[in-house]
């Protein structure tokens, strides 16, 4: 049994990638132009990439997270499994898909575009240039997708909290717990996982699986990423606290 199982993954793995694509293209045309259609058009695309967001975030982490713990030899220079490049190819085609979405789209919204981009790069040379270091992609996909569906509920709430107050009060309420939880996940437990990356890969544990122009490219768009992504949450922080004091103060007076 253990064989045959081992085969029908291995034998995915040349062409695993389409058919995800070809999934998350469909949910994206269904949420678009059936699941959205009566919203305006300046959100239906948003909240057609949320919808596929939420088919990828969740699953891809408890994927993820299932591929690591499946690998009995798993660590930053251990190869590639099967089932953990089958994970590759589901992100790779969910990054893909939300890319073209942010073309077409988005044109002008460079940051997102980049960063698809470069994560879409990490992503297919672990997968199809190194065949090494899954381990560590693995680890920062499940930490940067676990608090996806979250971010997509309350992306949502707030893109209607404007005409709709029960989405201003979810909106309200999700805020405090998403930034707090999306500020340790990349706050603190993203940064050391990513040194501990640094320190084995610079101390030549990986040497001659891992190449220094593959790692140290994966840790320069990592780094870039949480630094955008911290950057972000406080000024989300920020803009918390200064509406809860314009709040307080309007009570007060």
């Amino acid at each position: 049994m253990t064989t045959i199982t081992t085969t029908s993954l291995a034998s995915l793995e040349s062409w695993a990638i389409l058919p995800f694509f070809i999934m998350f293209l469909s949910i994206y045309l269904i949420g678009y132009f059936l699941i959205f259609r009566k919203q305006t058009p300046k959100i239906r695309p948003e909240f057609s990439s949320c919808l596929i967001s939420l088919f990828h975030g969740t699953p891809a982490a408890i994927l993820g997270f299932a591929a690591l713990l499946s690998d009995s030899h798993r660590g930053f220079a251990a190869p590639n499994t099967a089932f953990q490049k089958l994970v590759l190819d589901y992100s790779a085609a969910y990054f893909l898909t939300d890319l073209l979405h942010y073309v077409f789209f988005y044109p002008s919204d460079v940051l997102y575009i980049a960063h698809h981009v470069a994560t879409l790069f990490v992503v297919l040379t672990c997968r199809h240039a190194v065949s090494h270091g899954a381990f560590a992609v693995l680890v920062l996909l499940v930490l940067a997708e676990v608090t996806s569906a979250c971010q997509n509920a309350w992306t949502i709430a707030g893109a209607r909290k404007g005409e709709d107050a029960r989405a201003r009060r979810v909106h309200d309420a999700l805020s405090p717990p998403f930034y707090a939880a999306y500020s340790v996940v990349r706050g603190l437990v993203g940064p050391y996982f990513v040194y501990r990356m640094v320190v084995f890969y610079a101390s030549g544990g990986a040497r001659g699986l891992v190449p220094v122009w593959a790692w140290a490219s994966w840790v320069l768009v990592v780094v870039m990423a949480i630094g955008v992504s911290i950057l972000w949450i406080c000024n989300l922080w920020v803009q918390f606290f200064r509406e809860r004091r314009l709040k307080l103060e309007e009570k007060i007076r």
